[in-house]
């Protein structure tokens, strides 16, 4: 069921079914029935209006849905001059698609904020000067200006001796790359280090981070849709709500209970109970840091089987830290930190700010440097209480004091070596890496005990990095050196296991996020566009609050089902009673609110689910 309309147009039926209904009610106990009629009748019609064309939109389709039981049941009251109790189904049924629209909110919003990210202008050479141009007015051949900072709006070659770029977002790499003269620099990519000048070799509408843009949009529109929980009953209701209102009139000859029965008939339990407990449900999901994104997400949530997790910002920081300190000549490794973080704090390189964070996680004093001077993706030099402290690359570093005997300690793959130099002499190295995030071990357990049976890894980064970074995680494959569209067609070939949950934080994601039954992104820290593009958008900086999410997702969809088999069940019951001539078309929908209200308070039992993992409890 669509329903025609936006949101306003649903609030607007509410109103109008409840004041027909009210005023309705109004008049008749003011003594003038002739009004009353004319006030339920007016207050239903618009409602019937609008369901009609959506039974139309849906039979063209190939659809069938629990709408025809309400339009059967209002269209019949009205008919047989049963006003009232048409004016009470057209209450009941505003109200659930009302609901409806509630809960699943904007599940699919545009993609303006990844689109924001793209530059508008770029700032291009010309006889001397510098201008700032449109983004479409580049051509291959253009000089441009790339300052610090600045996302690189098109793809092209470095024409400055070196350049300092950050490309985890398209290429999940944590580090920053160092490009030299004539190496290619993608769009999309964010300039970490001193200006530089790029000669662009694409327009903009064919660069890199075009390209990602046009895979989101592609694969949202090719997704496939989530039927509703409702529909999927819907068939099989209609087909007995039909039967036993034909049989009753047949028998007895009194079209009147067939009324009676259609009007009990109308699948409020369905249409109520379903969207209350999954908005109960996304409430308490977004209670412990989860958000969802809309009803449906979160019913496609609760039959994941097949997870894929992005490494970088999601498995791992995305941030690199110390992971150890190699010194020489006795010195204390607190001392070394403490030197090499003072000078850094003149500095903006990711690596250097990493230093400086990890000196102050040990309260270590940084006093200020001075007569500093930086090499953009190189190192730096300056003066520290006194002393020549040199930081930077180990080439960078042993060029200008030379190597201590024995060398630095060999290198875990992925790591970096920052080596640190004072008064001339190496005085020790700093060894930085992007570890496994706290947990990560126990979160993945815990979400196979929620019944995932796949688990994979799918990175841009190198295999050998995400290797060791995931060995002991017991994963089911791993998946190195993607690209966003190999990652896409990873998430469409595991369909084939079920329905896929994509993990991610970068935009190099965003297509597969998109691509996936359920897209997540790590909206803390993550880039904006895989947060668009995702249905569901982790509020925290913490990837066990998956779990959590997944075990509200399914338990709530279990209260919805509890909610439908007990209000159908009821339903039927009030079917054969109305068949029988026990309840009028009026008792019948009176009946039929009390059902509603009993298949509501279940479903709001969702409000509080707690979820077994105590550690999401106390972070909560």
């Amino acid at each position: 069921m669509e329903y025609t309309g936006t949101g306003r147009v649903k609030t607007a039926l509410l109103l109008f079914a409840l004041t027909g209904l009210l005023a309705g009610i109004a008049f008749y106990f003011a003594g003038n029935s002739s009004l009353a009629t004319i006030a339920w009748f007016v207050g239903v019609l618009p409602v019937l209006l609008a369901l009609l064309l959506d039974i139309l939109h849906s039979l063209w389709r190939g659809e069938v849905g629990l709408d025809i039981v309400a339009a059967l049941s209002m269209t019949a009251a009205l008919l047989f001059d049963e006003t009232l109790a048409a004016a009470v189904v057209a209450v009941m049924y505003s109200g659930g698609t009302f609901l409806e629209s509630f809960a699943e909110g904007r599940a699919r919003r545009e993609m303006h904020a990844l689109l924001s990210r793209v530059p508008r202008a770029a700032t291009r050479h010309k006889n001397g000067s510098l201008e700032d141009v449109p983004l479409d007015a580049i051509k291959p051949g253009d000089l441009l200006l790339i300052r610090q900072g600045d996302v690189v709006p098109v793809d092209g070659f470095v024409v400055s001796q070196a350049a300092f770029l950050d490309t985890s977002a398209l290429t999940g790499e944590s580090l920053p790359t160092r490009l030299s003269q004539g190496a290619t620099a993608m769009s999309g990519s964010t300039n970490a280090g001193a200006p530089f000048d790029l000669s662009a070799t694409h327009l903009a509408q064919d660069s890199t981070y075009a390209g990602i843009v046009r895979l989101v949009e592609e694969a949202q529109r090719s997704k496939a849709p989530m039927a509703r929980l409702a529909d999927r009953w819907s068939l099989g209701f209609l087909a007995l709500t039909v039967t036993i209102a034909f049989a009753a009139w047949w028998f007895t000859g009194d079209p009147i209970r067939a009324v009676a029965v259609l009007v009990v008939a109308t699948p409020c339990p369905l249409i109520l109970a379903v969207p209350v407990a999954l908005v109960a449900g996304l409430s308490r999901a977004a209670h412990f840091g989860v958000l969802i994104k809309g009803a449906a997400p979160l019913e496609a949530m609760a039959r994941i089987r097949t997870l894929i997790l992005d490494k970088t910002g999601t498995l791992t920081d995305g941030r690199p830290q110390i992971v150890s300190i190699d010194t020489y000549g006795g010195r204390d490794e607190d001392d070394i930190l403490r030197l090499a973080a003072s000078l850094d704090q003149a500095s903006k390189h990711p690596v250097a700010q990493a230093i400086v964070a990890a000196a102050k996680q040990r309260d270590l004093v940084l006093p200020v440097p001075s007569q500093v001077t930086e090499i953009a993706g190189e190192g730096v030099t300056g003066r520290v209480e006194g002393h020549m402290v040199i930081v930077g690359g180990d080439t960078f570093v042993a060029q200008r004091v030379g190597r201590i005997s024995g060398g630095p300690l060999a290198l875990m793959q992925g790591s970096v070596l920052v080596a640190v130099a004072l008064d001339g002499v190496m005085a020790g190295h700093l060894v930085m890496a992007d570890p496994l995030r706290k947990g990560a071990g126990a979160m993945l357990a815990g979400l196979r005990r929620e019944g995932i049976a796949r688990i994979l890894l799918a990175t841009g980064d190198r295999a050998e990095v995400a290797e060791r970074v995931t060995k002991g995680l017991g994963l089911d494959g791993l998946h190195a050196g993607l690209t966003p569209d190999q990652k896409v067609s990873l998430v469409l070939a595991e369909r084939n296991n079920g329905p896929v949950m994509m993990v991610g934080d970068g935009v190099n994601d965003a297509p597969a996020l998109a691509a996936a039954d359920v897209g997540v992104a790590m909206g803390a820290r993550g880039a904006a566009a895989s947060a668009e593009a995702a249905d569901v958008v982790l509020l925290v900086d913490r990837i066990d609050r998956l779990g959590p999410g997944i075990e509200i997702a399914r338990r709530s969809r279990r209260i919805a089902v509890e909610s439908v088999v007990a209000g159908i069940g009821l339903s039927v019951a009030g079917m054969i009673a109305a068949a029988f001539g026990y309840l009028t078309p009026v008792e019948g929908a009176l009946l039929q609110e009390v059902i509603d209200v009993a298949v509501i308070l279940n479903a709001l039992r969702a409000l509080r689910i707690t979820p077994r993992d105590p550690m999401a409890l106390r972070a909560a």
